[in-house]
């Protein structure tokens, strides 16, 4: 259906030549006519395209605004509910729809990795209806980690805009006798597999940031996997392992009760809910910097206005008080930004964390 139809008029020997008749036809059935007058007829010409340019205007923001969204919005969640990953989408969403009056739905696909739940988002509808909250795991790292990923994170996604990073931390006992990085470095100099470091899963950003950090210090530590953090946390507060690298969610209640110590964090700042920890770069090693970064992304072909109304609602959601506090108090960093931003970020994470993996050795056995 067609909103505007094109008004065709025809006047013989240029414009001030007479015109015997106007016709205007609406679907066929009706028709104006004018004064022959010239002076009346570019006067009523000029009082009918007016009063069409009037109407025309309206109709157009009534249509701008019923095209989207005019349906809930789901945002997939790659992993399971009651995790860092689902508590900063629902935080964000719930803040998107408070905001904008907005439907916005989460929607919990778990398994492979997160892969499951993107590679759902990638062959969704490319109309902004379906997102998903991506992260260094399932974007950066998988795509060098699994031998057939069934999704390209930079062809087959969009991004909309980055919403928060959380850095790695090294923990130990809080009876341990390393304070400090360099302690650990201390003990382990020639010594190889002197000291265990557990972490959750091959291939993690935990995995992956504990072998930046060896090989930047020049040690090696003996590796430990676990399947979850749950036993890891019952192994490093009992003194099973000597180390253990994580998110700062996971070890953060630990360390308030005083059953465990942070001795180094990998972000290049130091974290806000953990000011006494220095970095690994204010340890000695320069520009050393491994996070885990978290933002929304929608299927490639998703309209650009759409992508930027996203975008402008993330961001706003962001700058909220509330939201901000309540990513701060998980150990996360506020980030935001235009989705140019974002997808330059992804560019040059994919890459890099693909030559981590490769130099680790890593594999999902």
């Amino acid at each position: 259906m067609k909103l505007f139809s094109t008004v065709r008029s025809s006047a013989e020997n240029g414009i001030g030549a007479k015109a015997n008749e106007i016709h205007t036809s609406v679907n066929g059935d009706n028709t104006m006519r004018f004064s022959s007058s010239p002076r009346g007829w570019m006067a009523r010409l000029s009082t009918v395209l007016l009063g069409l340019s009037a109407c025309a205007l309206p109709i157009a923001d009534a249509v701008g605004q019923a095209i989207y969204p005019s349906k809930p919005i789901r945002l997939i969640v790659p992993f399971p509910p009651g995790g860092g990953t689902d508590m900063i989408a629902r935080t964000v969403a719930q803040k998107m729809a408070d905001q904008n009056k907005w439907s916005v739905i989460v929607d919990n696909r778990p398994g492979a990795g997160g892969n499951l739940g993107v590679d759902a988002a990638a062959k969704s509808p490319a109309d902004g209806y379906t997102l998903v909250m991506g992260q260094t795991s399932n974007l950066a790292i998988n795509p060098t980690l699994y031998p057939k990923l069934p999704y390209d994170p930079i062809k087959d996604l969009v991004p909309v805009a980055l919403v928060s990073s959380s850095p790695i931390v090294m923990a130990a006992p809080a009876n341990s006798r390393f304070k400090t990085f360099a302690d650990v470095v201390a003990a382990s100099k020639g010594k190889p597999d002197a000291l265990t470091l557990g972490y959750s899963g091959n291939g993690t950003v935990a995995h992956l940031a504990g072998e930046l950090a060896e090989n930047a210090a020049g040690i090696q530590l003996r590796h430990i996997p676990y399947k979850g953090a749950a036993q890891a946390m019952t192994d490093l507060v009992g003194g099973q392992i000597d180390l253990y690298m994580s998110s700062v969610p996971t070890l953060l209640g630990q360390v308030r009760n005083g059953k465990l110590k942070v001795l180094a964090i990998t972000s290049a700042k130091r974290s806000s809910q953990l000011p006494d920890v220095p970095t690994l770069a204010e340890s000695g090693y320069k520009g050393f910097e491994a996070v885990t970064w978290f933002g929304i992304l929608a299927p490639t072909g998703t309209p650009a206005p759409i992508v930027a109304q996203l975008n402008k609602a993330i961001n706003a959601a962001l700058q909220q008080p509330d939201v901000a506090d309540k990513l701060r108090s998980e150990g996360g960093d506020v980030l935001g930004g235009s989705a140019e931003q974002f997808g330059q970020l992804l560019r040059a994470e994919v890459p890099r964390w693909g030559k981590i993996v490769k130099d680790s050795g890593a594999s999902l056995d």
